[in-house]
């Protein structure tokens, strides 16, 4: 085999999986089923908010009713959706469920796949199946690596993949990595590789197990690469996910997708997908809007909600001395933000004025 070429973010690959071709798109809404989970995983990077409870959420959007799915899926013109937790198998009828919803609402063409730790009987295998499954990732605990043959897992993958499922193995790059390239090759699956990365909620474990920080600007492990390197000469197919991929790529391009459809007139969109634009927030709202409109400040520049306007930022820009002068004495506050573009995104920045 030819030696893999690395792209600028360290993501090398001889195979994408279309779950993966439609991640890379930004494309791929993550469906997060439940927080529950059999498994301790040392790596496990799940939220508190998360962890060990039993709720859904589409990308960042809490799931209450099946409108705020659908109503997500489409901010971002999903092309298909990813299944995910905690360990969504544990709420089978619930992933059925959604995938049947999915399928029926944006067609058949909606590419579904499903992350599991667990290695589900062929009965289950068959009702993901019936309902339309696309793609099937096994995350099998590094315990047993070395002796995939002889798990549950073997016969896992044989039944997804006589039932017309894409199936294959998604592991953090650890050590033991190429055991499961030997195995992966041996069944004729596919093999995805993430970079190992700290979070707030597995730094401690990780550093107790002796990983360490690549670097003061990335939260991968170092050494992690190297595993998936050793990887990739076992397997005919293998991807390696860097830490700075995601980032950089994959998060950005499902940002600008959403933020595509979801800005106003007056929100910048930056390439990074996140949405500028200026807030006049509490004081005398009435006098602001009326200096706004003595300004000759077009309708479609401005928006009034409860208790703040919002409005483009150059707008705001040229306005502030005279906005200062007239509302700082009500208590008014006018400043430019940068947040996520979906409803109660992450503040990134907030600029007084």
């Amino acid at each position: 085999m030819e030696k893999f070429t690395e792209d600028e973010t360290g993501s090398f690959c001889s195979y994408l999986s279309e779950g993966c071709k439609l991640c890379q798109q930004g494309a791929k809404m993550v469906l997060f089923v439940t927080g529950l989970c059999p498994k301790s995983c040392f790596y496990c990077p799940l939220s508190d908010e998360r962890r060990g409870k039993d709720l859904v959420f589409a990308n960042e959007r809490h799931v209450k009713n099946d409108e705020d799915l659908i109503k997500e899926a489409e901010i971002m013109d999903a092309l298909g959706t990813g299944i995910t937790g905690g360990e969504p198998l544990l709420k089978v009828e619930r992933v059925l469920y959604y995938i049947h919803l999915l399928k029926a609402y944006f067609g058949k063409n909606h590419h579904i796949h499903l992350y599991t730790s667990l290695a589900p009987d062929r009965e289950t295998l068959e009702k993901l199946a019936e309902a339309g499954l696309d793609e099937i990732r096994f995350h099998p605990p590094q315990s047993v690596w070395g002796e995939l043959g002889k798990s549950p897992y073997a016969a896992a993958l044989k039944n997804a993949k006589d039932l017309g499922i894409e199936a294959g193995i998604e592991i953090p790059s650890l050590e033991g990595a190429e055991k499961v390239a030997a195995f992966a090759e041996e069944m004729g699956i596919f093999l995805n590789l993430n970079e190992l990365e700290f979070s707030d909620n597995n730094s401690e474990a990780l550093l107790k197990k002796g990983f360490s920080l690549e670097s003061d600007i990335s939260c991968a492990a170092e050494g992690s690469s190297l595993h998936a390197e050793k990887a990739f000469f076992a397997c005919e197919r293998v991807h390696f996910c860097s830490s700075t991929y995601k980032d950089a790529v994959q998060l950005r391009k499902r940002f600008q997708r959403i933020a595509k459809n979801t800005a106003r007139e007056f929100d910048e969109i930056t390439e990074e997908g996140t949405l500028i634009y200026g807030v006049i927030d509490g004081g005398d709202q009435a006098l602001a809007e009326e200096i706004l409109t003595e300004a000759d400040v077009p309708e479609e520049l401005f928006e009034v909600n409860e208790g703040k306007i919002e409005l483009a930022w150059w707008v705001l820009e040229d306005l502030k001395d005279g906005l200062k002068e007239e509302l700082e004495p009500s208590g008014t506050k006018i400043f430019i933000v940068e947040r996520h573009p979906f409803e109660d995104g992450m503040l990134v920045e907030l600029i007084p004025l």
